[in-house]
């Protein structure tokens, strides 16, 4: 029983430093997005690199999948919101750092019909290493990082408050977007944020 009981210490400290570690490692705010000219392959068959993709108003990354049902809660909203704030001078790009061989939903084919049966207008590209999502500290689906027009992290967290559309009483994203078009200070900028945690692909 004494060996049990230390084993499962041992386990539940390496789980604890694991997380410490996860989010030590996460993106700060005022830090800009790392890895920004690396080709991902996006869902139209082109590479696209996030500098391609930055606005003037700023750039919103937004970490996604197929098969996570988090992510299918609020695909609606990332897309209507990816669609509307790409007119008002942000750039958007959602990416898939999800290995396929885990979750066969997440596969580059699936990603082209889930882009095109949402009206996707904005880049669904794939992270074929993971290490986009390693460098920016992603570890679910969904996670945002908006930055403004200098490159700089201002809001990294959740869509809004509520995976029911009914019931939001918050829209942290809306509002953050709002604020950097209006030239205002982020309402608020860090959010606590729930998802399916994101399957990196084995290190080469």
């Amino acid at each position: 029983m004494k060996r049990n009981r230390l084993i499962v210490a041992s386990v539940g400290a390496c789980l604890l430093l694991a997380s410490v570690s996860a989010k030590a490692a996460a993106l700060k705010l005022g830090n800009k997005a790392p890895m920004a000219d690396v080709k991902m392959k996006n869902v139209d068959g082109k590479d696209v690199l996030i500098a391609d993709v930055a606005g003037k108003n700023g750039t919103l990354v937004v970490f996604s999948c197929n098969h996570c049902p988090y992510v299918k809660a609020w695909e609606g909203r990332m897309v209507e919101i990816g669609n509307a704030y790409q007119k008002k001078g942000f750039g958007v790009i959602t990416i898939n750092a999800n290995d396929p061989s885990a979750f066969p939903e997440d596969s580059f084919d699936v990603m082209q019909q889930r882009a095109k049966e949402k009206g996707c207008q904005f880049p669904y590209v794939v992270d074929a290493t993971s290490d986009v999502a390693r460098a920016f500290g992603a570890t679910r689906t969904p996670e945002v990082f908006l930055f403004d027009k200098d490159g700089k992290l201002v809001y990294h967290g959740a869509v809004d408050d509520d995976q029911d559309a009914k019931k939001v009483t918050k829209n942290f994203l809306r509002d953050a977007l709002d604020a950097l078009v209006s030239g205002k200070p982020i309402p608020v900028s860090e959010t606590k944020f729930i998802g399916c945690s994101i399957k990196y692909r084995p290190k080469a």
